[in-house]
């Protein structure tokens, strides 16, 4: 019997945590199995064998991305390189659409057939990648239960396995140990600050935050700690934060406790993305933050047709969480809801409340498994000899 080979490409951050479960996962039921494609250091560790970085492909900002498009296209050609050189029997793109749709294309020409996980979000810009999504894609794996119905609807192959994440956010350090790592004080207040990923996204929003931490520290006891995303170098973000603050409040970076800052903070301030859920998961209250470049938000607004931005608030169905997009994301107001939250017990209570009461929306648990078993039954569809079977 000849070795199942499989394609895997994730091109953020939490994609390739997903691909590191899923791959992993895969392994298992697929004995010497041999799984390539794009990935980070999640996925490698997971035993993938990354032809492409993912942080080569990474970008964010509409008009950003056109610096970065030579870079991406040799990524992306390299890839399909290593497609023909491997002949994969079946490729699973995690998330990343401007990237994966394209390459699904590619896929579907050379008769391999695709299941895509992490649905991109059509239901918020860019409908008409349905007409596309339904030609090349072998099945679709939905982490947010509202999307199963659009895809049916659209005759598109789909099953909903729920969000990774309820099985992931979780902390690993007791109260007194993250103190400890963090060298802050466990007796006073705490505020997380997660201004995002990647280096343009920091770049944009920890200034503001920062601001803002300069204001609360003026009028109260207070100490902030900024987790270090796996994709940032700390040394980097240090440096960072020395070049761009010269206020006198305490803020300290911790690596590898991103759950654990969400856990034993009092209030977050998070740049609006996955660590919004992450925070909710957490029960964690928090403030919504973002900002692009000027033409980016400008071109944004114009295509994206959401009630909300977070997708804390686009699941509850109304503002649950304060967002401060662009103009709005400034010192003033982002020190005026961390102190409100703050001073306001009641209203902290009542936000975890709605988190939990938001949970049962991201699934019991069990993703990866329900995704593994999704494609291994694409796999045996497309006339692949499993184990067992």
């Amino acid at each position: 019997m000849s070795k199942t080979c499989l394609l895997m490409v994730a091109g953020e951050r939490s994609g390739d945590v997903y691909g590191a479960g899923l791959a992993a996962a895969l392994r298992a039921r697929l004995p010497g199995a041999e799984i390539f494609g794009c990935g980070g250091e999640a996925m490698r560790q997971a035993g993938v064998e990354t032809a492409v970085d993912a942080h080569e492909i990474s970008m964010a900002g509409i008009f950003e991305v056109l610096s970065g498009l030579p870079r991406v296209y040799r990524a992306f050609h390299s890839l399909l390189a290593e497609v023909d050189r491997r002949h994969p029997q079946l490729a699973v793109l995690i998330d990343f659409p401007d990237f994966n749709l394209r390459l699904a294309k590619r896929l579907k020409r050379r008769n391999i057939p695709v299941v895509y996980f992490v649905s991109p979000q059509v239901w918020a810009w860019r409908p008409g990648r349905l007409k596309q999504i339904k030609a090349n894609i072998a099945k679709m794996l939905c982490i947010f239960d509202f999307e199963e119905d659009l895809y049916r609807k659209a005759g598109v192959p789909v099953e909903y396995v729920g969000h990774p994440l309820v099985d992931l956010v979780r902390p690993h350090l007791t109260r007194e140990e993250f103190f400890a790592q963090a060298r802050l004080d466990p007796e006073t207040p705490t505020v997380a600050l997660l201004p995002g990923s990647r280096q343009k996204e920091v770049c944009y929003n920890l200034p503001p935050m920062l601001d803002a931490a300069t204001r609360l520290t003026l009028t109260r006891r207070i100490q902030f700690v900024i987790p270090v995303a796996p994709t940032l170098d700390p040394l980097w973000l240090e440096k960072t934060l020395l070049e761009c603050y010269v206020g006198r409040a305490t803020v300290r970076t911790v690596v590898h406790a991103t759950y654990d800052a969400l856990q034993h903070s009092e209030v977050a301030v998070v740049a609006s993305g996955t660590a919004t859920l992450e925070a909710a998961l957490r029960e964690r209250p928090l403030v919504v933050v973002y900002r692009v470049s000027p033409l980016s938000w400008m071109l944004g607004k114009l295509l994206v047709d959401v009630p909300h931005y977070s997708m804390v608030n686009l699941l509850a169905g109304k503002p649950l969480v304060t967002e401060l997009m662009q103009c709005d994301f400034n010192a003033q107001n982002v020190a005026a809801q961390v102190e409100y939250l703050l001073d306001h017990p009641e209203a902290r209570e009542k936000m975890v409340e709605e988190f939990r009461a938001l949970r049962p929306r991201l699934g019991p648990g069990g993703a990866i498994g329900r995704a593994c078993e999704a494609v291994l039954g694409v796999l045996k569809a497309s006339g692949a000899s499993l184990p067992g079977a």
